[in-house]
Protein backbone atom coordinates (compact mmCIF):
# COMPACT_ATOMS: atom_id res chain seq x y z
CA UNK A 1 0.00 0.00 0.00
CA UNK A 2 3.08 2.36 0.87
CA UNK A 3 4.65 1.65 -2.21
CA UNK A 4 1.12 2.42 -4.30
CA UNK A 5 1.34 5.94 -2.79
CA UNK A 6 4.71 6.44 -3.09
CA UNK A 7 3.86 6.10 -6.75
CA UNK A 8 1.07 7.95 -6.90
CA UNK A 9 2.97 10.85 -5.69
CA UNK A 10 5.66 10.44 -7.40
CA UNK A 11 3.76 10.10 -11.07
CA UNK A 12 0.67 13.62 -10.16
CA UNK A 13 3.40 16.43 -10.25
CA UNK A 14 4.46 15.04 -13.85
CA UNK A 15 0.83 15.10 -15.20
CA UNK A 16 -0.08 18.28 -13.54
CA UNK A 17 2.74 19.82 -15.14
CA UNK A 18 2.91 18.03 -18.65
CA UNK A 19 3.94 20.13 -21.61
CA UNK A 20 1.73 21.47 -23.99
CA UNK A 21 1.96 19.96 -27.15
CA UNK A 22 2.44 22.91 -29.91
CA UNK A 23 1.98 21.90 -33.73
CA UNK A 24 3.65 25.06 -35.51
CA UNK A 25 3.11 25.54 -39.35
CA UNK A 26 6.54 26.94 -39.66
CA UNK A 27 9.98 27.21 -38.23
CA UNK A 28 9.78 31.00 -37.18
CA UNK A 29 6.10 30.27 -34.86
CA UNK A 30 8.48 26.53 -33.80
CA UNK A 31 10.91 28.88 -32.55
CA UNK A 32 8.51 31.41 -31.10
CA UNK A 33 6.52 29.32 -29.42
CA UNK A 34 9.80 27.72 -27.64
CA UNK A 35 10.64 31.69 -26.55
CA UNK A 36 7.40 32.14 -25.04
CA UNK A 37 6.44 28.83 -23.88
CA UNK A 38 9.89 27.70 -21.99
CA UNK A 39 9.48 24.17 -20.83
CA UNK A 40 6.05 24.55 -20.35
CA UNK A 41 5.77 23.44 -24.23
CA UNK A 42 6.74 21.03 -26.62
CA UNK A 43 6.96 22.21 -29.72
CA UNK A 44 6.95 20.26 -32.82
CA UNK A 45 7.89 21.93 -36.41
CA UNK A 46 5.74 21.35 -39.63
CA UNK A 47 7.99 22.08 -42.38
CA UNK A 48 11.60 23.33 -42.46
CA UNK A 49 13.52 26.29 -43.83
CA UNK A 50 14.60 24.67 -46.78
CA UNK A 51 10.52 23.51 -47.79
CA UNK A 52 8.41 25.92 -49.45
CA UNK A 53 5.10 25.95 -47.20
CA UNK A 54 2.94 26.84 -49.85
CA UNK A 55 3.33 23.34 -51.03
CA UNK A 56 3.62 20.61 -48.19
CA UNK A 57 1.87 17.26 -48.69
CA UNK A 58 -0.15 15.69 -45.62
CA UNK A 59 1.88 13.08 -44.36
CA UNK A 60 0.77 10.57 -42.11
CA UNK A 61 3.40 11.68 -39.54
CA UNK A 62 2.17 14.98 -39.67
CA UNK A 63 -1.72 13.84 -39.22
CA UNK A 64 -0.08 11.97 -36.39
CA UNK A 65 1.35 15.32 -34.53
CA UNK A 66 -1.44 17.21 -35.31
CA UNK A 67 -4.03 14.24 -33.32
CA UNK A 68 -2.11 15.21 -30.08
CA UNK A 69 -1.68 18.89 -30.40
CA UNK A 70 -2.77 20.91 -27.41
CA UNK A 71 -2.35 24.13 -29.66
CA UNK A 72 -1.70 24.86 -32.94
CA UNK A 73 0.51 27.88 -34.32
CA UNK A 74 0.03 28.62 -38.23
CA UNK A 75 0.53 32.01 -40.40
CA UNK A 76 -3.07 31.95 -41.68
CA UNK A 77 -4.28 34.35 -44.59
CA UNK A 78 -4.09 30.85 -46.75
CA UNK A 79 -0.25 30.55 -46.48
CA UNK A 80 -0.75 26.57 -45.77
CA UNK A 81 -4.06 25.97 -47.42
CA UNK A 82 -3.45 23.55 -49.72
CA UNK A 83 -2.00 21.28 -46.91
CA UNK A 84 -3.76 22.50 -43.04
CA UNK A 85 -6.96 21.92 -43.67
CA UNK A 86 -6.26 18.16 -44.72
CA UNK A 87 -4.66 17.63 -41.60
CA UNK A 88 -6.82 18.92 -39.16
CA UNK A 89 -9.77 17.06 -41.18
CA UNK A 90 -7.84 13.84 -41.21
CA UNK A 91 -6.96 13.95 -37.23
CA UNK A 92 -9.93 14.91 -35.93
CA UNK A 93 -8.61 16.82 -33.07
CA UNK A 94 -11.59 18.71 -32.08
CA UNK A 95 -9.63 21.32 -29.60
CA UNK A 96 -7.34 22.61 -32.31
CA UNK A 97 -9.98 23.12 -35.14
CA UNK A 98 -10.41 27.02 -36.52
CA UNK A 99 -12.32 29.49 -34.16
CA UNK A 100 -11.83 27.73 -31.05
CA UNK A 101 -8.32 28.60 -28.54
CA UNK A 102 -6.13 26.19 -29.54
CA UNK A 103 -5.76 27.40 -33.14
CA UNK A 104 -3.91 30.32 -33.49
CA UNK A 105 -3.38 31.92 -37.01
CA UNK A 106 -0.24 34.52 -36.71
CA UNK A 107 -1.67 36.65 -39.85
CA UNK A 108 -4.83 37.45 -37.03
CA UNK A 109 -2.96 39.95 -35.36
CA UNK A 110 -0.52 42.03 -37.82
CA UNK A 111 -2.17 44.27 -40.77
CA UNK A 112 -1.63 42.52 -44.08
CA UNK A 113 -0.24 44.20 -47.30
CA UNK A 114 -0.94 43.56 -51.26
CA UNK A 115 -4.39 42.71 -50.70
CA UNK A 116 -5.58 42.02 -54.36
CA UNK A 117 -8.12 43.67 -56.07
CA UNK A 118 -9.56 40.40 -58.08
CA UNK A 119 -9.09 36.82 -57.42
CA UNK A 120 -8.38 34.71 -60.86
CA UNK A 121 -6.65 31.23 -61.21
CA UNK A 122 -4.69 32.67 -63.90
CA UNK A 123 -3.17 35.66 -61.37
CA UNK A 124 -1.05 32.53 -60.39
CA UNK A 125 -0.99 31.80 -56.34
CA UNK A 126 -2.57 34.74 -55.06
CA UNK A 127 -4.06 35.36 -51.51
CA UNK A 128 -7.17 36.61 -51.18
CA UNK A 129 -5.94 38.22 -48.04
CA UNK A 130 -3.06 39.74 -48.76
CA UNK A 131 0.44 38.22 -48.53
CA UNK A 132 0.96 35.99 -46.12
CA UNK A 133 5.12 36.06 -45.57
CA UNK A 134 4.51 38.66 -41.99
CA UNK A 135 7.69 37.39 -40.48
CA UNK A 136 10.22 38.66 -42.18
CA UNK A 137 9.08 42.21 -40.57
CA UNK A 138 10.65 41.93 -36.80
CA UNK A 139 7.70 44.67 -35.75
CA UNK A 140 4.89 41.67 -36.36
CA UNK A 141 7.11 38.94 -34.90
CA UNK A 142 6.82 41.48 -31.48
CA UNK A 143 2.64 41.39 -32.20
CA UNK A 144 2.57 38.17 -32.48
CA UNK A 145 4.29 36.84 -29.70
CA UNK A 146 1.88 39.44 -27.57
CA UNK A 147 -1.20 37.62 -28.88
CA UNK A 148 1.13 34.21 -28.59
CA UNK A 149 1.68 34.93 -24.91
CA UNK A 150 -1.95 35.45 -24.35
CA UNK A 151 -3.51 32.36 -25.83
CA UNK A 152 -0.90 30.21 -24.07
CA UNK A 153 -1.77 31.85 -20.50
CA UNK A 154 -5.77 30.87 -21.83
CA UNK A 155 -5.37 27.14 -22.74
CA UNK A 156 -2.99 27.19 -19.45
CA UNK A 157 -4.02 29.17 -16.89
CA UNK A 158 -1.84 27.39 -14.36
CA UNK A 159 1.27 28.34 -16.14
CA UNK A 160 -0.22 31.77 -16.95
CA UNK A 161 2.30 33.46 -14.92
CA UNK A 162 5.42 31.74 -16.30
CA UNK A 163 4.19 32.36 -19.80
CA UNK A 164 3.52 36.21 -19.06
CA UNK A 165 7.30 36.68 -17.62
CA UNK A 166 8.72 34.59 -20.78
CA UNK A 167 6.72 37.09 -23.19
CA UNK A 168 7.55 39.89 -21.33
CA UNK A 169 11.37 39.27 -21.65
CA UNK A 170 11.31 38.26 -24.91
CA UNK A 171 9.50 41.25 -26.01
CA UNK A 172 12.79 43.02 -23.85
CA UNK A 173 15.17 41.74 -25.63
CA UNK A 174 13.84 41.82 -29.43
CA UNK A 175 12.71 45.69 -29.08
CA UNK A 176 16.32 46.07 -28.17
CA UNK A 177 17.67 44.23 -30.99
CA UNK A 178 15.00 46.09 -33.21
CA UNK A 179 16.47 49.37 -32.32
CA UNK A 180 20.04 47.60 -32.88
CA UNK A 181 19.09 46.39 -36.31
CA UNK A 182 17.36 49.40 -37.13
CA UNK A 183 20.71 51.76 -36.69
CA UNK A 184 22.44 49.44 -38.81
CA UNK A 185 19.90 49.08 -41.75
CA UNK A 186 20.22 52.91 -42.38
CA UNK A 187 22.59 52.50 -45.88
CA UNK A 188 19.64 50.09 -47.12
CA UNK A 189 17.01 52.63 -47.28
CA UNK A 190 16.18 52.98 -51.08
CA UNK A 191 18.30 50.58 -52.41
CA UNK A 192 16.60 48.90 -55.16
CA UNK A 193 15.98 44.95 -55.42
CA UNK A 194 14.93 42.62 -57.76
CA UNK A 195 12.74 39.65 -55.88
CA UNK A 196 12.67 35.75 -57.23
CA UNK A 197 8.88 35.70 -55.50
CA UNK A 198 7.42 37.85 -52.86
CA UNK A 199 8.39 36.68 -50.21
CA UNK A 200 10.42 39.87 -48.62
CA UNK A 201 7.82 42.11 -49.36
CA UNK A 202 7.04 43.50 -45.24
CA UNK A 203 11.09 42.59 -44.70
CA UNK A 204 11.56 45.74 -47.72
CA UNK A 205 8.81 47.96 -46.42
CA UNK A 206 10.74 47.73 -43.12
CA UNK A 207 13.80 48.70 -44.55
CA UNK A 208 12.49 50.89 -46.95
CA UNK A 209 13.77 49.36 -49.75
CA UNK A 210 12.72 48.71 -53.78
CA UNK A 211 11.62 46.40 -55.64
CA UNK A 212 11.66 47.20 -59.47
CA UNK A 213 11.56 43.81 -60.47
CA UNK A 214 10.17 40.06 -59.86
CA UNK A 215 11.52 36.98 -61.37
CA UNK A 216 8.12 35.13 -61.20
CA UNK A 217 5.95 36.43 -64.12
CA UNK A 218 2.69 35.67 -61.64
CA UNK A 219 2.93 34.51 -58.08
CA UNK A 220 4.25 30.74 -57.62
CA UNK A 221 4.77 30.65 -61.36
CA UNK A 222 8.41 29.58 -62.23
CA UNK A 223 10.22 32.29 -65.12
CA UNK A 224 11.02 31.13 -68.36
CA UNK A 225 13.63 31.75 -70.15
CA UNK A 226 12.18 34.65 -72.04
CA UNK A 227 10.35 36.20 -68.94
CA UNK A 228 13.90 36.02 -67.47
CA UNK A 229 15.70 38.07 -70.91
CA UNK A 230 12.63 40.88 -70.33
CA UNK A 231 13.84 41.52 -66.62
CA UNK A 232 17.37 41.53 -67.70
CA UNK A 233 16.00 44.27 -70.09
CA UNK A 234 14.38 46.11 -67.78
CA UNK A 235 17.08 46.13 -65.54
CA UNK A 236 19.01 48.75 -67.85
CA UNK A 237 16.41 51.78 -67.83
CA UNK A 238 16.33 50.80 -63.89
CA UNK A 239 18.79 49.00 -62.27
CA UNK A 240 19.04 47.14 -59.18
CA UNK A 241 21.68 46.64 -56.78
CA UNK A 242 20.82 42.60 -55.91
CA UNK A 243 18.47 39.81 -56.70
CA UNK A 244 16.73 38.13 -53.05
CA UNK A 245 15.36 34.66 -53.25
CA UNK A 246 15.03 32.70 -50.20
CA UNK A 247 16.53 29.00 -49.23
CA UNK A 248 14.17 26.79 -50.60
CA UNK A 249 13.64 28.58 -53.65
CA UNK A 250 15.26 27.28 -57.28
CA UNK A 251 18.52 29.32 -57.47
CA UNK A 252 18.91 29.32 -61.40
CA UNK A 253 16.77 32.33 -61.80
CA UNK A 254 18.15 34.52 -60.00
CA UNK A 255 21.84 33.31 -60.73
CA UNK A 256 20.77 34.00 -64.22
CA UNK A 257 20.00 37.43 -64.09
CA UNK A 258 22.59 37.94 -61.81
CA UNK A 259 25.26 36.63 -63.87
CA UNK A 260 23.50 38.92 -66.77
CA UNK A 261 23.07 42.67 -65.11
CA UNK A 262 26.37 41.71 -63.11
CA UNK A 263 24.44 42.02 -59.41
CA UNK A 264 24.92 39.89 -56.57
CA UNK A 265 22.06 36.84 -56.12
CA UNK A 266 21.17 36.40 -52.16
CA UNK A 267 19.97 33.36 -50.58
CA UNK A 268 18.30 35.07 -48.01
CA UNK A 269 17.83 32.72 -45.05
CA UNK A 270 13.85 33.82 -44.90
CA UNK A 271 13.32 31.72 -41.58
CA UNK A 272 15.11 29.89 -38.48
CA UNK A 273 16.82 27.18 -39.76
CA UNK A 274 17.63 29.42 -43.32
CA UNK A 275 21.06 29.50 -43.04
CA UNK A 276 24.05 28.18 -39.87
CA UNK A 277 23.53 31.85 -38.69
CA UNK A 278 19.54 31.82 -38.61
CA UNK A 279 19.10 29.46 -35.82
CA UNK A 280 16.66 31.45 -33.71
CA UNK A 281 15.24 34.39 -34.01
CA UNK A 282 17.67 36.73 -33.97
CA UNK A 283 20.11 35.52 -35.52
CA UNK A 284 17.69 35.20 -38.45
CA UNK A 285 17.38 39.01 -38.79
CA UNK A 286 21.63 39.29 -37.64
CA UNK A 287 22.68 36.73 -40.90
CA UNK A 288 19.65 38.85 -42.95
CA UNK A 289 20.92 42.01 -42.53
CA UNK A 290 24.33 41.27 -42.33
CA UNK A 291 23.78 39.93 -45.97
CA UNK A 292 22.02 43.04 -47.50
CA UNK A 293 24.45 45.13 -46.12
CA UNK A 294 27.58 43.25 -47.02
CA UNK A 295 26.04 43.49 -51.28
CA UNK A 296 25.37 47.62 -50.60
CA UNK A 297 28.62 49.23 -52.11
Amino acid sequence: MKKWLVSLILWLPVYAHAALNVFACEPEWAELAREVGGGGVKVYAATTALQDPHRIEARPSLIAQMRRADLVVCTGAELEIGWLPVLLREAGNAAVQPGLPGYFEAAQFVSLRDKPTRLDRADGDVHASGNPHIHTDPRNILRVSAALTARLAEIDPANAAAYRSRGQDFAARWNAAMTRWQARAAPLKGVPVVVQHASFLYLLNWLEMRTVATLEPKPGVEPSVGHLARVATQLQATPARMVLRTAYQNPRPADWLAQRASIPALALPYTVGGSDRASDLFGLFDDTLDQLLKATP
